[in-house]
This record gives structure tokens, sequence and C-alpha cells, in this order.
């Protein structure tokens, strides 16, 4: 079912989210789905359960939406449930992101260039894997929303100084993308 995605603002961006129930395997099926189906309409390459409203510890990404930037991400898709972090590479990299949650606002932001997370795929077998370059990207700026964290929190501050306009424009329903959206 595809489900509005929560905007800059409301609540559910900023909670730390909980662990998923594993033992719920219906409603995470559910979940899942709805992600998949939310995701597929807005055209991004990855979401996170709270942008939905749901403060549980999912997310998922699909590399095919950036396959024509980056071709080796083809057929690159990924569900991680209560995934956790275990190592990062020192060596970093800048990508201007952007986020579903904060329409038409981009900024570059400095994160890990490789890291390995340890998670539950779909079939809730526990998998650990390293991703790198944009791969390692998507999916850390969607573990950031489990902990809510959003990609502006990491902005230079000369440019949070830049979108604070907009960012309270978003607030305040100024915004209208193309996918069903949410303000609290």
């Amino acid at each position: 079912m595809i489900r509005p995605i929560y905007l800059y603002g409301a609540e559910v961006l900023r909670k730390k989210a909980q662990e998923a129930d594993l033992k719920d395997r219906e409603g995470l099926a559910a979940l899942i789905q709805d992600l998949k189906d939310t995701l597929q309409r807005a055209d991004g390459c990855g979401l996170a359960a709270p942008q939905i409203g749901e403060s549980v510890r999912v997310v998922i990404v699909d590399g095919d939406v950036v396959s024509d930037t980056y071709d080796y991400l083809k057929g690159f898709r990924r569900t991680l449930i209560n995934p956790v972090i275990t190592w990062e590479s020192e060596e970093k990299n800048t990508y201007s992101e952007g986020c579903l949650s904060i329409p038409g606002i981009y900024c570059d932001v400095v994160r890990p260039k490789q890291m390995t997370v340890e998670y539950y795929n779909e079939d809730l077998e526990k998998v650990t894997e390293t991703f790198d370059n944009f791969a390692c990207r998507m999916i850390q700026h969607e573990l950031s929303h489990l902990d809510g964290d959003l990609f502006t929190d990491h902005a230079a501050p000369i440019r949070k100084k830049m979108i604070a306009s907009k960012l309270q424009g978003i607030v305040k329903g100024k915004v209208h993308p193309h996918y069903n959206s949410k303000l609290k």
C-alpha cells in the first residue's frame, strides 16, 4: 500500500526508532511491502520506516533509480531490518544528498566511503555485508533516519543558514511534492 511520506518537521523523523519485532513476520512483511510501494511511487532510491510514520528499524534501498549514473547499482536492492553498523572506513567521500522527507533541498554531505552492516534480510536471515561508494551512501542516509538524524544535520554551517528558510517553508506546508506526503 502506498503511504504518505512524512516531511521535515514531523516528530517521527526525529525519534530514535525501536527495533523491529522479528517474531511479527506478518507485520514486518506488510511494512516492507508498504515501503517498497511507497518508494516506487515516489521514485526515490531509499526509504526508512520512520518516513512513513513507523518508528521501527527497517529501511529499504533500490539502486536501479540511480543506475544511469552508477551502473554498478543496477539490480542493487536491499531490505535491512534492525541494522547495526559494525565498521566504517576512515576514508570519506562527499555527495550531494536529497531526501523524500525534505523535497527540493540538496546539500553536500561527507560520510565514510565504506562500512560494514549487520542486519536481518526479508527472510529474517542474519547478514553481514560491506558496502562502498554510493551503495554505502544510500544505506548510511537511510540508517540515519532510524536515529532521528537528517542529512541536513550534516551540512556545512553556511549551507544550513542558506537552507533555513526553505526548511521552514516545508514546515509551513509550502511544498507540494509529486508524491503523497504528510506534515505531522
